[in-house]
């Protein structure tokens, strides 16, 4: 039964593969400038049958529409009876990503006084609770709405937040609920078909993650605060061995990652920022290796709970690059000066 549920979704999940945006839809999203005309040109993709006769007259309301196609990806898989349980088991793991970023968002809003904007996928979203999450008055709201949704592991990291610290103390707890959320996953993937491959793909993840962070505070000069801010469970790059990186010049960071996966990486961010001056490179270059690696450990396999995770990873990425494409549109803005923000599959 296993092994049919494994055919089933690797023959489904390759078709869902063949129907994503490349690089030729977004050729052509740049030759027209008018949503309708936007969203026409990609009408053939997945995503883009989807969103055809949508209309939107805000950004915003286009981005609920994109949200929501996401998370009717997800729905579907959770849908299909032959699904083996081991990927059901990373769905369930995975998506609590977002659960992650809407109580960021709602830790921001209370700092700012403005209501938080969620994504609606994710274990809270599930529970029917997202619009009290965006309306919680209070830390302990949050908690509340945690504990509800068997989600204690992150109501006890908000224990520690500190609201009249302002923002340090918030940045220090949203590095500590990404440590949280990947100290579970990595807990859990040991266990799965195939575990120590998908151990090694978020170890490799949590590294790009943290090589972004030691990369923007040496280029900010802001290594005295941002140690506590490193996650934990990296591939290649510890703890010990991120904050000592984090004390050295931009120059020097290369020598000690030389005989690493991340030598190459960083020499391309230091060769862009040195270019430009814009330390947007970081992100920009970060993404795009932290696709690529996880492509070469994904990728290729088959029958096996890895596809669902490249797919997760496929699908995320495509919504992104929709959504940045879609907000230029919205500003007036060419397309073609937001392409290197990309992260394109082909």
């Amino acid at each position: 039964m296993a092994s049919a549920g494994y055919a089933f979704i690797s023959a489904y999940l390759k078709g869902e593969e063949a129907k994503i945006l490349t690089s030729s839809h977004v050729s052509d999203m740049a030759k027209v400038s008018d949503i309708q005309d936007v969203l026409g040109s990609i009408r053939e993709s997945d995503i883009g049958n989807y969103l055809e006769g949508v209309t939107a007259k805000t950004f915003d309301e286009l981005d609920g529409h994109l949200w929501a196609y996401f998370g009717g990806c997800l729905e579907r898989l959770e849908w299909f009876k032959t699904v083996p349980a081991d990927i059901r088991k990373i769905l369930k793991a995975y998506i609590t990503k977002y659960d992650v970023l809407n109580i960021k968002a709602t830790l921001q809003g209370m700092l700012t006084s403005r209501k938080a904007k969620m994504i609606p996928v994710g274990v809270i979203y599930s529970h029917g609770l997202l619009d009290q999450l965006s309306n919680a008055e209070d830390v302990g709201d949050i908690i509340k709405i945690l504990t509800e949704c068997k989600l204690e592991d992150y109501a006890t990291v908000l224990k520690e937040y500190k609201i009249d610290e302002g923002e340090k103390s918030k940045l220090l707890t949203e590095a500590r609920l990404d440590g949280e959320y990947y100290k579970n996953l990595l807990r859990i993937m040991k266990s799965l078909k195939d575990g120590s491959i998908l151990s090694k793909t978020f170890s490799t993840i949590i590294d790009m993650t943290n090589l972004k962070i030691i990369l923007r505070a040496i280029i900010g000069d802001i290594d005295s605060e941002v140690a506590e801010y490193i996650i934990s469970g990296g591939y290649m790059i510890s703890d010990a061995v991120a904050k000592d990186l984090i004390s050295l010049k931009l120059a020097d960071l290369p020598g000690r990652l030389e005989h690493t996966q991340y030598y190459d990486v960083v020499e391309e961010v230091i060769s862009d920022y040195d270019r430009s001056k814009s330390i947007t490179v970081v992100d920009e270059i970060i993404e795009k290796h932290k696709f690529r690696l996880s492509k070469e450990m994904l990728s290729p396999r088959v029958m096996s709970p890895l596809m669902v995770l490249w797919y997760l990873i496929l699908k995320e990425i495509e919504v992104r690059n929709l959504r940045l494409i879609l907000k230029a549109v919205f500003d007036t803005k060419p397309i073609e000066e937001i392409r290197n923000y990309l992260v394109l599959a082909s």
